[in-house]
């Protein structure tokens, strides 16, 4: 299973997070029972793109210059209250719903000095698929052509529809969590036996035990997996399998997602993430994002409320497909 990959990805992973541990020195805080105490509001905003940009070529880190007029730009570009943005002209094209600004919050600046979230391959790019990966996608592709993102395909149903629109997951809440549009917090509970990692996206709950259990069998697949969690030292390893195929990505059921939670400092929480799915991508990867201490609550998050958007989606979709000529 990519053994010799999977152990360049720990390499390059405990290069990247060994300067965070040694900053300072700073001494970990703890629970009354000993553990690292990584309890709190995670926020993991970021203009720091997953991959980095073809126009920065081989560049891993920005200058300070840089990084501040890379996010200057990204904002103007994401802009959509600035009427000559990439995104207003999107909307004035009927691409994209003409949402404000008010309602997203994608962040303001890069979050790391890396000019990826991508750590690993050294390229800052996600591996290539592998061939039946691609034919899988391309099938995909041809079965939506002229649909819209959030509607059936024709002769689809509900089950054809992306779990962002059935409300059965969040788009940013993992596993693994990356940053989105907005909804970028997680709350983390602890007590001896378990870690609770609370998503404000679609307000999902999961409650990871650490006493070594077994995941359930293999047949057994869940929206968010089956997490088990355990403690490397000062670092929460949390190993997620048992994923439904499409979770992530477009990747099968044979993903296996592994988070690290490390406390940087008071204000940090580093999130370090390795994918691994050989039916999908020619090798794993890994992508790191530094999470910010907020003081705010997380609030639920109600999604279409009483799914009246789920049932308006699917009659406007039963009457297209009645349609003369839909087929």
């Amino acid at each position: 299973m990519h053994l010799r990959s999977l152990s360049s990805a720990a390499a390059t992973l405990a290069v990247v997070l060994m300067p965070l541990g040694a900053a300072g020195q700073q001494a970990v805080p703890r629970t009354a029972w000993g553990a690292p105490d990584l309890q709190g509001v995670w926020d993991f905003r970021s203009l720091t793109p997953m991959e980095r940009p073809s126009t920065l070529g081989v560049q891993e880190v920005f200058s300070e210059e840089q990084a501040a007029a890379f996010s200057a730009d990204a904002i103007r570009r994401r802009s959509r209250d600035t009427p000559t943005s990439e995104r207003a002209a999107r909307v004035a094209q009927g691409d994209i719903v003409p949402y404000n600004d008010f309602w997203f919050d994608e962040g303001t600046s890069v979050t790391t000095p890396r000019t990826s979230l991508i750590v690993d391959p050294a390229d800052g790019s996600i591996p290539p698929l592998t061939p039946e990966a691609e034919r899988a996608q391309a099938a995909r592709r041809e079965a939506r052509q002229g649909v819209g993102p959030d509607e059936p395909p024709i002769g689809g149903w509900v089950e054809d529809l992306g779990d962002g629109v059935r409300c059965t997951r969040g788009f940013n809440a993992g596993p693994p969590m990356q940053p989105s549009a907005y909804n970028n917090n997680v709350q983390l509970f602890q007590s001896p036996g378990y870690v609770v990692i609370l998503n404000e996206m679609i307000h999902d709950a999961r409650v990871v035990p650490l006493d070594g259990r077994p995941q359930p069998a293999e047949a057994i697949r869940l929206w968010a997996g089956s997490s088990r969690g355990r403690w490397d030292g000062d670092t929460l390893v949390v190993e997620t399998t048992n994923l439904r195929s499409g979770a992530f990505r477009g990747a099968t059921d044979t993903l296996r997602v592994v988070e690290r939670f490390t406390r940087a400092d008071a204000g940090t929480l580093t999130y370090a993430v390795t994918v691994d799915d050989p039916a999908t991508w020619t090798r794993p990867w890994v992508f790191t994002v530094p999470m910010a201490r907020n003081d705010a609550e997380v609030f639920e998050y109600a999604c279409h409320e009483g799914n009246y958007g789920l049932y308006n989606i699917l009659a406007a979709a039963g009457l297209r497909d009645a349609a003369p000529g839909s087929r």
